[in-house]
């Protein structure tokens, strides 16, 4: 469905998407995550017709984005971060006119509005004034625009974003049921909902891709040690005196878990295997020890692995 090769965008003394490669299959729901200024924003811009390249190749559904973009929009449900709306209409209408202006004809035009109010769960609102409309379901009717046309991708950049947590759990959820009839590419910073909806997860960083698989291929990357979570009772400074000088160890942390028992998270490097050296601790010091486990990996340990995010590094504002 997607295909992009060696897509460069450069700008003043900045090079936004540097010779980025990837591909996606039709049927597919892919995560597009990368730290702010990886170039997420800038590629998606590109694919969909808004931002020409510099150099490099990209087609949708075999159409060449750059010579072919009209054959490319109209396949092509866009929906950017900021969702613009026109806030003056009422819903029906404000579909009926953006189906007209994607060239939906005049004979189908009702039909397909009907068609995204439905699986939106736009109903009950069909009549109101969008610009009335809670954040939840102005997101619908974003989401209903960019499925107006009957597109074979849909291109999501931050479709949760501003949403409580009810609404973003009704938003996922639309998200996964749209995926059954549609290719869709999804840029979050929400990494929890790349987890439960997506099959595929393509990381970018500093302009390049640095990883492309499953979010639980992605875990294997960092498995084998790490974090490890401890239930301890013993003397709260000497448990932190002595894993913390455990080889390896980076961090730990000690709170008050239940009744007389510490919780301690030690941090060690990924592919370490600190429990062995944890428990000989509690049998030398005569801790009684309740939990010693593994704590899994999470896709946000595997971006923050990967990318290697400092809160100190500089960002580009510019992208996202």
């Amino acid at each position: 469905m997607i295909a992009v090769e060696n897509l460069t965008k450069k700008y003043a003394g900045v090079t936004a998407v540097d010779e980025v490669s990837f591909t996606v299959n039709r049927g597919e729901i892919v995560g597009f995550l990368g730290p702010n200024g990886a170039g997420k924003s800038t590629t998606m811009r590109i694919l969909s017709g808004f931002m020409p390249a510099t150099s490099g190749k990209a087609s949708v559904a075999g159409y060449d984005v750059f010579t072919q973009s009209e054959d490319v929009r109209r396949r092509i449900g866009y929906m950017p971060e900021n969702n613009p709306l026109y806030t003056e209409m009422r819903v029906s209408e404000y579909l009926g006119y953006r189906a007209a202006l994607k060239g939906v004809s005049r004979g189908k035009c009702k039909a397909r509005v009907d068609d995204v109010v439905e699986r939106c769960g736009l109903k009950e609102v069909r009549t109101r004034i969008v610009g009335q409309l809670s954040k939840g379901f102005r997101q619908r009717v974003g989401l209903a625009d960019s499925l107006v046309h009957d597109p074979d991708l849909l291109i999501l950049d931050e479709p949760t974003i501003g949403l409580d947590p009810n609404q973003i759990r009704q938003v996922r959820q639309l998200i996964k049921d749209l995926g059954k009839q549609h290719t869709i590419l999804i840029s979050t910073h929400i990494l929890p909902e790349v987890e439960m909806t997506c099959g595929r997860v393509i990381i970018i960083d500093r302009g390049k891709i640095v990883a492309s698989d499953t979010p639980d291929n992605l875990a294997k990357l960092i498995e084998g040690g790490g974090t490890v979570r401890v239930e301890v009772r013993g003397d709260r400074a000497s448990v932190e005196r002595e894993l913390g000088g455990l080889p390896g160890v980076k961090n730990v942390a000690v709170e008050r878990a239940d009744g007389d028992f510490l919780g301690v998270t030690v941090y060690a490097p990924p592919r370490s295997d600190v429990r062995l050296h944890i428990f000989e601790k509690a049998v030398a010091h005569r801790w009684q020890l309740r939990e010693l486990s593994r704590v899994r990996q999470t896709l946000e340990d595997v971006f923050a692995f990967i990318t290697r995010v400092e809160e100190s590094a500089p960002k580009q504002e510019e992208e996202k």
